[in-house]
């Protein structure tokens, strides 16, 4: 393994760590709290809605760290990354239309983030067979 490559999967890795810490404190939140304080939120959904939610994200932070620590069915990151990455571009849009442009700023870097983790955990060729892209120094040879 080159030097730029151990680099790049240290990079990926605390990308990875932080992004599961981030989704399991807010999906976290959104199984936990009780549904009348779901409702409270700054963004009206309804809190079964927030609730799916919260899963989807518990679901998709385990799917980031998970498949890469056991060494098993490591084709699941990408896809949770991808998940989570639409997840955001959801909360991005939300946000900027009920409370600030400002304020959508934290989900679109998480996005982002994810987006990054999807595809240079091979994401793309996974998701999308016939697409050409070319190997990145995250991708294995």
């Amino acid at each position: 393994m080159s030097r730029t490559s151990k680099k790049a999967t240290i990079l990926l890795w605390i990308a990875q760590v932080s992004l599961a810490l981030l989704f399991i404190f807010a999906g976290g939140f959104k199984v936990l709290a009780p549904l009348a304080e779901l409702e409270r939120g700054p963004i009206l959904l309804p809190a079964a809605f927030l609730r799916f939610i919260g899963v989807a994200e518990l679901f998709g932070a385990l799917g980031l760290i998970l498949p890469g620590l056991f060494r098993v069915h490591r084709h699941l990151t990408p896809l949770a990354a991808a998940g989570l990455s639409i997840i955001m571009a959801g909360a991005t849009v939300l946000t900027a239309l009920t409370m600030s442009v400002a304020g959508a700023l934290v989900p679109f870097i998480a996005g982002s983030l994810a987006v990054t983790v999807c595809v240079h955990r091979g994401g793309i060729p996974r998701l999308f067979p016939r697409v050409g892209v070319r190997r990145s120094v995250f991708s294995k040879a």
